[in-house]
């Protein structure tokens, strides 16, 4: 599964992997991928110094990347608690109410919020960057579209490639003007924040509207025949973010959301705007159900809508509420069945990419090599 993209970054195959998880990223370039770093979660410098230090002990000398969240339009002197202060009452008060009404109990004393969804502000990606610059990663992604000019630059100085995620050809052309050097489609089927265009439709428009850069599919993708179908629509590889959620070298942090993707269904996700203030594509939950009533207070703006719920996420996943308790995920959740390692995952994707291209061979009446 090699491309000119997989060879320029000197990989085996053209899978990007992104993943929160160190473990689950140094196994992907292992395995022959691209691991790809999540790095909202790195809110101290510190933290994330340890983790890609571990990378470097445990990638075998393959390479990586580091994905960041981080807006193009610089915001000036505000702070956490500037934003914090922008909560409305009847809100806060909202996310009491449905944690009383499910039995959730308080954090102890001295234990702190673990989530917080505070990467997407400059100055906290700035000192992400400040740090991943000290490492010999080879690409930069960032989650919210073209980073800004300084940093693009920065990264080209260190031989470093920008990659920016798009789910519209519009997007996708103003990252390509912006520098960017390689384009994400991403597809409405897709974890996380999503577009309202299926990968099918995105990927190929994409394809055309910033050719000849290269391009990742992503949405919907995990297996081999799906890798063939993005490869035969004129993309350069694909992104997969939900299908390693479930492999054995996850950390995630509570077994009941592990059985809960385990048991989910490709209808069973919801873009839901509960977790972050943009619409996201996450396991569909009672949670999300009650920021969806039109009968609530309705969900804030990012980053408004991270931070006010950023405790009660922490005290949900804490103490395993399970109608409450969810993740971010795409409609790939449907093939997740079992836990597999990463190298699994690997023999799967390749052998069912063979499988894919010698049955396109023998339509077309070629035989196979």
């Amino acid at each position: 599964m090699q491309t000119e993209l997989s060879k320029t970054l000197g990989v085996e195959h053209a899978v990007f992997g992104f993943t929160p998880f160190p473990a689950v990223a140094a196994a992907i370039s292992r395995a022959g991928g691209f691991g790809v770093l999540g790095a909202v979660r790195y809110t101290a410098p510190d933290d994330l110094r340890r983790d890609l230090d571990w990378i470097e002990e445990h990638v075998d000398g393959k390479p990586y990347g580091l994905d960041v969240v981080m807006p193009a339009k610089k915001v000036e002197n505000v702070s956490e608690a500037d934003v914090e202060a922008m909560i409305p009452d009847g809100h806060r008060q909202f996310v009491r109410d449905t944690l009383a009404k499910y039995g959730v109990p308080e954090l102890a004393e001295g234990d702190a919020s673990g989530w917080r969804i505070t990467g997407w502000m400059e100055q906290v990606a700035r000192t992400q960057l400040d740090v991943a610059f000290d490492y010999p990663i080879r690409l930069l992604a960032n989650a919210l579209g073209s980073p800004p000019a300084d940093v693009i630059d920065r990264a080209h100085d260190q031989d470093v490639l920008v990659a920016a995620l798009a789910g519209s050809a519009r997007h996708a052309v103003k990252h390509r003007d912006a520098g960017i050097d390689v384009v994400v489609a991403q597809g409405y089927e897709a974890g996380g924040h999503t577009g309202e265009i299926a990968t099918m439709v995105l990927t190929p428009e994409i394809v055309d509207a910033v050719a000849p850069l290269p391009v990742l599919a992503a949405g919907g993708i995990g297996s081999g025949r799906q890798v063939a179908a993005a490869l035969s629509l004129g993309a350069q590889g694909v992104w997969l973010g939900s299908i390693w959620l479930t492999a054995t070298e996850a950390d995630l942090s509570s077994p009941a959301v592990t059985r809960k993707l385990l048991a989910a269904g490709s209808g069973d996700t919801v873009r839901s705007r509960a977790l972050t203030g943009k619409p996201a594509r996450q396991l569909r939950t009672e949670w999300t159900d009650a920021w969806d009533d039109p009968n609530g207070p309705g969900t804030l703006p990012m980053p408004l809508q991270g931070l006010l719920v950023a405790e009660a996420v922490t005290r949900i996943q804490k103490y395993e509420v399970e109608p409450l308790l969810g993740t971010p995920v795409g409609q790939i959740v449907g093939r997740m069945t079992s836990e597999r390692s990463v190298q699994a995952v690997f023999d799967d994707l390749t052998r069912g990419f063979e499988q894919a291209v010698d049955r396109i061979n023998r339509i077309a009446g070629r035989s196979a090599k």
